[in-house]
Protein backbone atom coordinates (compact mmCIF):
# COMPACT_ATOMS: atom_id res chain seq x y z
CA UNK A 1 0.00 0.00 0.00
CA UNK A 2 0.91 3.51 -0.28
CA UNK A 3 0.13 6.57 2.45
CA UNK A 4 0.73 10.07 2.34
CA UNK A 5 0.72 11.86 5.15
CA UNK A 6 0.99 15.65 6.02
CA UNK A 7 1.77 17.69 9.00
CA UNK A 8 2.56 21.38 9.53
CA UNK A 9 -0.48 22.91 9.77
CA UNK A 10 -2.16 25.40 11.85
CA UNK A 11 -2.94 28.76 13.41
CA UNK A 12 -0.99 31.87 11.80
CA UNK A 13 -1.69 35.41 12.37
CA UNK A 14 -1.15 37.46 8.43
CA UNK A 15 2.11 37.71 7.90
CA UNK A 16 3.60 34.84 9.49
CA UNK A 17 4.98 31.45 8.30
CA UNK A 18 4.30 27.85 8.03
CA UNK A 19 6.15 24.86 6.88
CA UNK A 20 4.04 21.90 5.50
CA UNK A 21 5.84 18.03 5.29
CA UNK A 22 4.73 15.27 3.55
CA UNK A 23 6.16 12.26 3.45
CA UNK A 24 5.37 9.27 0.94
CA UNK A 25 5.63 5.61 2.33
CA UNK A 26 4.73 2.08 1.44
CA UNK A 27 5.70 -0.01 -1.60
CA UNK A 28 6.46 3.40 -3.88
CA UNK A 29 9.04 2.51 -6.65
CA UNK A 30 9.25 5.84 -7.78
CA UNK A 31 7.94 9.19 -8.05
CA UNK A 32 7.15 11.79 -10.81
CA UNK A 33 5.27 15.18 -9.35
CA UNK A 34 5.06 16.24 -5.85
CA UNK A 35 3.09 18.70 -4.65
CA UNK A 36 0.14 20.64 -2.76
CA UNK A 37 -3.13 21.88 -3.44
CA UNK A 38 -5.68 23.58 -1.68
CA UNK A 39 -9.21 23.77 -0.95
CA UNK A 40 -12.15 25.93 0.79
CA UNK A 41 -15.69 24.94 0.92
CA UNK A 42 -17.46 25.34 -2.51
CA UNK A 43 -14.45 25.85 -4.34
CA UNK A 44 -12.45 23.47 -6.51
CA UNK A 45 -9.02 22.41 -5.62
CA UNK A 46 -6.24 24.52 -6.85
CA UNK A 47 -2.68 23.55 -7.48
CA UNK A 48 -0.47 25.83 -5.15
CA UNK A 49 3.59 24.42 -6.35
CA UNK A 50 4.54 21.29 -7.90
CA UNK A 51 8.58 20.07 -8.02
CA UNK A 52 9.10 17.19 -10.19
CA UNK A 53 11.47 14.34 -9.77
CA UNK A 54 13.74 16.52 -11.66
CA UNK A 55 13.42 19.52 -9.76
CA UNK A 56 11.68 21.45 -11.46
CA UNK A 57 8.83 23.78 -10.00
CA UNK A 58 5.86 25.53 -10.58
CA UNK A 59 3.53 27.70 -8.51
CA UNK A 60 0.59 29.49 -8.92
CA UNK A 61 0.49 33.46 -9.61
CA UNK A 62 -1.01 34.23 -6.06
CA UNK A 63 1.58 32.46 -4.13
CA UNK A 64 5.20 33.22 -6.07
CA UNK A 65 7.78 34.93 -3.82
CA UNK A 66 5.88 33.95 -0.78
CA UNK A 67 6.16 30.15 -0.89
CA UNK A 68 9.29 27.27 -1.54
CA UNK A 69 8.48 24.07 -2.55
CA UNK A 70 11.55 21.58 -1.84
CA UNK A 71 11.81 17.50 -2.03
CA UNK A 72 14.06 15.24 -0.51
CA UNK A 73 13.92 12.38 -2.95
CA UNK A 74 16.23 9.93 -0.52
CA UNK A 75 13.30 9.81 2.11
CA UNK A 76 10.45 10.36 -0.62
CA UNK A 77 9.17 13.87 1.30
CA UNK A 78 8.52 17.13 -0.01
CA UNK A 79 8.06 20.14 1.88
CA UNK A 80 6.36 23.61 1.31
CA UNK A 81 7.31 26.95 3.02
CA UNK A 82 5.16 29.64 3.48
CA UNK A 83 5.82 33.26 4.22
CA UNK A 84 4.35 36.39 4.34
CA UNK A 85 0.81 34.45 4.85
CA UNK A 86 -2.67 35.82 4.27
CA UNK A 87 -6.25 35.66 4.78
CA UNK A 88 -6.47 34.39 1.25
CA UNK A 89 -4.51 31.62 2.02
CA UNK A 90 -6.90 29.75 4.91
CA UNK A 91 -7.53 26.38 3.12
CA UNK A 92 -7.21 22.58 3.68
CA UNK A 93 -4.16 21.76 2.16
CA UNK A 94 -3.46 18.39 0.03
CA UNK A 95 -0.27 16.52 -0.43
CA UNK A 96 -0.05 15.39 -4.29
CA UNK A 97 2.19 12.75 -5.42
CA UNK A 98 2.10 10.56 -8.77
CA UNK A 99 3.43 7.52 -8.01
CA UNK A 100 5.06 3.81 -9.71
CA UNK A 101 4.28 0.74 -7.30
CA UNK A 102 6.48 -1.48 -7.13
CA UNK A 103 5.14 -4.49 -9.88
CA UNK A 104 3.19 -1.84 -11.70
CA UNK A 105 4.13 0.24 -15.09
CA UNK A 106 2.03 2.98 -14.37
CA UNK A 107 1.93 5.94 -12.37
CA UNK A 108 -1.03 6.62 -10.24
CA UNK A 109 -2.49 9.85 -8.18
CA UNK A 110 -2.66 9.71 -4.83
CA UNK A 111 -3.29 11.84 -2.26
CA UNK A 112 -2.85 13.09 1.59
CA UNK A 113 -5.76 13.52 3.83
CA UNK A 114 -5.34 17.14 4.02
CA UNK A 115 -3.97 19.40 6.27
CA UNK A 116 -6.08 22.64 7.80
CA UNK A 117 -4.21 26.52 7.36
CA UNK A 118 -5.87 28.72 9.28
CA UNK A 119 -4.39 32.50 8.72
CA UNK A 120 -6.23 34.57 11.19
CA UNK A 121 -5.78 37.86 13.40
Amino acid sequence: QVQLVESGGGLVQPGGSLRLSCAASGTVSSINVMGWYRQTPGKQRELVATVSSGGSTNYADSVKGRFTISRDSAKKTVDLQMNSLKPEDTAVYYCYADIRRYGSTRFTNYWGQGTQVTVSS
